[in-house]
């Protein structure tokens, strides 16, 4: 399975996020869509998967009028946030589940999702949750 999320680097708040058993843009941009119903950045940072430098994806940041920025080829560290989430994701809830079914995985994510946002308190935002400082 694959997962994509959508983040706001301030807050760390999890805007949106989505699940595919396959490598096809239309979950990227489904996440994307539904990110861009609860704020409009100025900016978008993504890696350079061929899902976001799809034509079907840029063109909705493009005709937002949202600036595209993308990470270096093989740089990891560009992307630092997502990265970290990801690390989270997996050792605070992936590891840690024996999902057997897309189902058990979909709803235990759209849990620890929920935990992470309203919940989860983070060093990095003076212990506080994405929620409080994403809404402040």
């Amino acid at each position: 399975m694959y997962l994509v999320a959508v983040i706001d680097w301030h807050s760390c708040y999890v805007l949106s996020w989505e699940l595919s058993n396959t490598m096809e843009a239309t979950f990227c941009i489904d996440a994307l869509e539904n990110a861009l119903d609860e704020s409009t950045p100025m900016i978008f940072n993504t890696d350079q998967g061929a899902q976001f430098t799809s034509l079907s994806f840029t063109k909705i940041l493009l005709d937002e009028g949202i600036k595209i920025s993308m990470d270096g080829r093989g740089r990891a560290l560009d992307n630092i946030f997502v990265e970290r989430l990801w690390r989270t994701v997996k050792y605070e809830n992936i590891y840690m589940n024996d999902y057997q079914t897309v189902t058990q995985l979909r709803s235990g994510l759209k849990r620890y999702f929920e935990f992470y946002n309203h919940e989860r308190l983070h060093q990095s935002l003076d212990y506080q949750t994405p929620n409080e400082v994403h809404f402040l």
